[in-house]
């Protein structure tokens, strides 16, 4: 059921979601996105590294400039939040164990002369974090 629904879900401009078939469509409620990435997968290292996560609904995404990684910092606490992007605007939250273990595929790069560390997939640099104190 739930991977019937995952394959109708979809997110409008205005940030809602909702469950639409070709009769009917409706509102549904998502706390913070709808998916979570549960499984890591990775092949080569360095620049022609390729991650790839299996989400918590059996979707493959490799992260690439079409579905990108991005680190939220939660508002109460500064942790870092990491976020792939799936599909049409619906992205999955690796959960921490996931997380832990890209972090440890992560390097060092320099960004626009600023040391940043993060991974490579496919070609393209994806920030972790910085090295340094912003401040």
């Amino acid at each position: 059921m739930v991977c019937l629904f995952a394959g109708i879900l979809s997110k409008r401009a205005d940030g809602s979601f909702w469950l639409t078939t070709p009769h009917e469509a409706g509102r549904i409620e998502v706390e913070d996105v709808p998916f979570l990435a549960v499984e890591m997968f990775a092949s080569g290292c360095g620049r022609v590294q390729v991650v790839s996560f299996r989400t918590n609904i059996d979707e493959l995404v490799t992260v690439d400039e079409d579905h990108p990684l991005r680190i939220a910092y939660d508002p109460g606490t500064d942790e870092p939040v990491p976020y792939v992007l799936v599909r049409d605007g619906l992205e999955a939250r690796l959960t921490r164990a996931v997380y832990y273990e890209l972090v440890a595929r992560g390097v060092e790069e320099k960004v626009d002369g600023e040391p940043l560390y993060g991974i490579w997939s496919n070609g393209t640099f994806f920030p972790l974090g910085r090295l340094t104190d912003p401040s």
